[in-house]
């Protein structure tokens, strides 16, 4: 399965985006790629290999950006009951599937919710 070059600038981005996160680490349990902080995982980026569709999930916990990711196309509530928690799976290859920089700002959202106060701090010191 081929993989859609936007998308995968996409999912490059929001990669990069992630690490580049206070405190931020890269793990590949089960196989996909994780960005964590402080050992807990604040976005999923499943893997890049075109075994999948690109996408990403991130826990928002704000109402308005929460609704808004499930409003793009093919988005839905992540498995395992992460979806209770505020997690939301987005692709990031349909027509219509939010641009690089909204999905920074979900990663971001997704880190404020997860990472410990002093590296918040750090991120809002930047």
């Amino acid at each position: 399965m081929a993989v859609a070059k936007n998308a995968l600038r996409k999912w490059q981005k929001a990669r990069e985006f992630a690490l580049g996160m206070p405190g931020a680490t890269e793990d590949f349990p089960w196989g996909e790629t994780v960005a964590k902080v402080n050992r807990k995982v604040f976005v999923f980026l499943g893997v890049d290999d075109g075994s999948h569709p690109l996408g990403v999930t991130v826990k928002l916990t704000g109402e308005a950006a929460h609704a808004h990711a499930l409003t793009c196309p093919g988005a839905e509530p992540a498995g395992y009951g992460l979806g209770r928690a505020g997690w939301v799976s987005v692709p990031l290859e349909p027509q219509g599937a939010p641009a690089a920089e909204v999905v920074c700002d979900w990663i971001e959202e997704s880190y404020r919710v997860v990472a410990p106060k002093r590296l918040i701090a750090e991120l809002d010191g930047r």
